[in-house]
């Protein structure tokens, strides 16, 4: 696997609506997107669930008990975890929750392509570490948000 590549593995356990359709070339187009931005390569999975789902595993892994957009579930939690020679580094998991997804686009104002974009861009900066807790993390974090959508023209 050369630098700046990625591999995605999708798995959808809900239905996806036309408007993201294809799916696994959007995700694939989002989260490479964000890989060469970042100058960063591995392997990432997609889960797109519910809010039932979400909702399990937030209050499973976190002790949040609601519903949430979306979580991710790093591999490398600070360590440097080296693959197999040609293998790809296991970054970690995605999950969105797709209803959540709909449902903040509405409440935005603009497309779900963009409020799923961003939720996987989100996702993958807290795969690579990167975190909201201070003022400080969130200005960083969000600007590289905003630099890889806007590299994907998703824009608010």
């Amino acid at each position: 696997m050369s630098e700046n590549s990625l591999s995605v593995i999708l798995d959808a356990e809900v239905a996806v609506p036309d408007e993201l359709m294809p799916i696994e070339e959007y995700v694939e187009t989002v989260l490479m997107a964000a890989a060469k931005h970042l100058h960063c390569s591995g392997e990432v999975s997609v889960l797109l669930v519910d809010n039932k789902t979400i909702h399990q595993l937030n209050l499973q892994y976190r002790n949040v008990d609601r519903p949430t957009d979306v979580l991710s579930f790093p591999q490398l939690e600070g360590e440097d975890i080296g693959g197999l020679p040609n293998e790809p580094i296991l970054l970690g998991d995605i999950v969105v929750s797709l209803p959540m997804a709909i449902q903040q686009a509405k409440d935005y104002n603009h497309s779900l392509r963009r409020e799923f974009g961003f939720l996987l861009v989100h996702g993958f900066l807290h795969l690579l570490g990167f975190d909201h807790g201070s003022e400080e993390e969130e200005k960083e974090m969000f600007g590289l948000q905003e630099e890889i959508l806007q590299s994907l023209q998703l824009t608010r």
